[in-house]
């Protein structure tokens, strides 16, 4: 059973088919929004997610999208009008690495990261502002990175940190261009989640941030008693800063 929240709502969970867009997606679920569960290539795992999300008594679907190209987006977006209606709550959670140091990485795979984590996160925002204005409420949740706006002194995945930090930028300007239109614009930045596939030698307070972390997090922000709460990101990572600062 879900406790009605967000009865009545629409969410749209960007990469949600696993992982943490996953957890995002069944969270607001549980507060009843209906929940349109977004995939790249992974149709299956999409559709087991959906099915557990109607679980929860409430409405889902399941798009294919890819968020880095601007038709693919308008796409993705109808097929949840179609289903669901209008998208109430977007949570931008696509994301993408590359692991390898910075000057190995060639322009291609540069631009690959930058357009799934940053230009994903600006078109699918772009695509769901003109119905949230309409109605005169909305909310965008970006997923960020913890401590992505501080210096990574010799850290890997540089286009991933940059698009990132442009990420947290991109929210405190939305939410200063949506401050008159019922619009919430907020971001949360995880350090490292316990769905990753890679850790840190160290877990800040002896582990890792659960899904449950992050969501209760991402709730607050969807919720009503955040309606003046815009422009913020939360960093959920147990009060980890990086050695090398």
């Amino acid at each position: 059973m879900n406790d009605a929240e967000l009865g009545g709502r629409v969410a749209l969970v960007t990469g949600s088919a696993k992982g943490l867009g996953r957890g995002l997606a069944l969270a607001l679920a549980d507060c009843g929004a209906d929940v349109a569960i977004h995939y790249h290539s992974s149709a299956e795992a999409a559709a087991a997610t959906a099915a557990e999300a109607r679980e929860r008594d409430v409405d889902a679907t399941t798009v294919q999208g890819d968020v880095t190209d601007p038709e693919s987006v308008d796409d993705l977006f109808a097929a949840v009008e179609a289903d669901l209606g209008s998208v109430d709550v977007l949570v931008n959670n696509v994301g993408d690495f590359a692991p390898d140091h910075w000057a190995e990485i060639d322009l291609e795979e540069w631009n690959r990261v930058l357009a799934t984590n940053l230009n994903g996160t600006m078109l699918c925002s772009k695509r769901a502002l003109p119905a949230m204005r309409e109605q005169s409420w909305g909310r965008i949740v970006n997923v960020g990175y913890a401590s992505s706006d501080r210096a990574m002194v010799g850290a890997t995945n540089f286009p991933y940190f940059v698009a990132k930090t442009g990420v947290l930028m991109f929210t405190r300007m939305l939410a200063a261009d949506t401050q008159d239109d019922g619009v919430t614009v907020n971001a949360v930045s995880p350090y490292v989640v316990e769905t990753s596939d890679e850790f840190p030698d160290e877990a800040p307070r002896g582990r890792w941030a659960s899904v449950d972390d992050v969501a209760n997090a991402a709730l607050f922000f969807c919720r009503s008693d955040s309606d003046y709460v815009s422009g913020e990101n939360v960093e959920i990572d147990g009060g980890w800063l990086p050695e090398e600062i």
